[in-house]
């Protein structure tokens, strides 16, 4: 490695260990080793970061940030809730299955996992403890349902991996259908698993019985949202980014006109919410991109992608190799600044592996998706715990089977090309 690439890496390191955030800390090491070149001019500093959120396509993560809240003040969250307990309200743990299913609702409309996280969990989490559900695994059910945000489409972390790769967005959504349920079967057996196993709810503390055709008609017009998004999308009426327009501008309507939940002042505080959010991402995105510029520049990602291959010729070891690099990312780091880091070292190896791009896209979404929940900096669980004021520690705990149950997906995921790729090509 040469000494700017010493420079680069070096300084990050340093930087992260001291606790400066994430951001800060790829764009003030990219620029440290900007000037340790001594010939490439400080305008690029400026010059790469504008460049890497000059991106239409980028929009669609702003506006699907847009959307998820909107929704989840305009009252058609807490309708996917309640149309869900009409179906299984019954059944002993339902409550628990209600929280996953109504999140890969949710998903299917926010594409974000700490959206879904905070707008399901602020309405689950005091009905479940009320009856029977223990705190911690409440708070815990939600952080890990909340992650199918990502792994149902629309999917804000798939447009950041087509965007950076040019994989069709289209293509990505569609190929990690089967992923989103494989998961959500997941969590439905690791959440009844842990009731069963600790007696934690008795019958008659299930939730009662709703009506299903009553809570079909008021939940109507959220569960059209994902068949207007993704069906304008697959028919080619929109592209993603419109598409995210159109979710906001559907929200809109039908969060003030139909169900009269939003008014003037929630619109600016949604707005409000989303600037911020949208912010810290875009900053993130920004400076990670400048990063991995230089990292580029400096041949890093030819060093490491010789390294890996140096270390096996396998390809089943080489997929099982990325999916430990992702699982320790996923322990400290945000899930687009491991896309923009570790995508651009490990997809040029994986090509060469005979492992399509739309496939690695799924095997990395996954990967993320788990590594939202892993301790200690498992985004969902902080957002879990703000919500519930659960402590964070008797989170961690509960979420061993939640991460056991995504790792078995992660790996059929990764072994099965059939979960992805091959559904996608039923389509074509």
């Amino acid at each position: 490695m040469t000494a700017v690439g010493l420079v680069l890496v070096g300084s990050a390191v340093v930087l992260l260990v001291i606790g400066v955030p994430i951001a800060y800390s790829m764009g003030l090491a990219a620029f440290f080793a900007i000037m340790a070149t001594g010939t490439l001019p400080r305008m690029v500093f400026i010059q790469r970061m504008f460049t890497a959120t000059n991106s239409f396509p980028l929009m669609a993560i702003i506006f699907f940030m847009l959307a998820g809240e909107l929704m989840m003040q305009g009252g058609i969250s807490k309708r996917l809730v309640n149309f869900a307990a009409s179906m299984m309200g019954g059944l002993r743990g339902s409550l628990a299955i209600i929280s996953v299913v109504t999140c890969a609702f949710f998903g299917a409309i926010s594409g974000s996992a700490l959206a879904t996280t905070a707008a399901i969990g602020g309405i689950m989490y005091p009905e479940m403890v009320k009856r029977g559900y223990k705190g911690d695994y409440t708070a815990t059910l939600q952080a890990t349902s909340g992650t199918l945000g990502i792994l149902i489409p629309p999917s804000i972390p798939l447009v950041i991996y087509g965007v950076l790769t040019g994989v069709s967005i289209g293509d990505l959504f569609l190929a990690v259908v089967l992923s989103g349920i494989l998961f959500t079967i997941l969590y439905v057996a690791s959440a009844m698993y842990t009731i069963i196993k600790e007696n934690m709810v008795p019958k008659e503390a299930n939730a009662e019985k709703i009506s299903f055709w009553p809570a079909f008609k008021d939940a109507i017009w959220g569960l059209l949202t994902p068949v207007i998004i993704l069906g304008g999308i697959y028919s080619g009426v929109f592209t993603p980014t419109e598409s995210a327009v159109v979710a906001c501008i559907y929200a809109l309507l039908v969060g003030g006109l139909v169900y009269r939940e939003l008014s003037f002042k929630v619109l600016v505080n949604c707005l409000g919410k989303c600037a911020l959010s949208a912010a810290s991402v875009m900053i993130i995105i920004a400076t990670a991109t400048l990063f991995g510029w230089v990292m580029t520049s400096q041949n890093i990602p030819v060093i490491v992608s010789r390294a890996i291959i140096g270390l096996t010729n396998s390809k089943l070891i080489f997929l099982l190799l990325v999916n430990l690099v992702y699982l320790v990312a996923g322990m400290f780091m945000e899930t687009s600044t491991i896309i923009l880091l570790l995508v651009p070292l490990f997809l040029p190896v994986a090509v060469n592996f005979g492992i399509s791009p739309l496939h690695f896209g799924i095997i990395t979404i996954c990967n993320l998706s788990l590594g939202l929940i892993t301790p200690p900096f498992g985004a969902t669980l902080f957002v879990a715990s703000g919500v519930t004021k659960e402590p964070i520690t008797r989170i961690y705990i509960r979420t061993i089977p939640f991460i056991a149950a995504g790792l078995i997906g992660t790996l059929l995921v990764t072994y099965i090309p059939a979960l992805s790729v091959g559904f996608l090509s039923l389509f074509k």
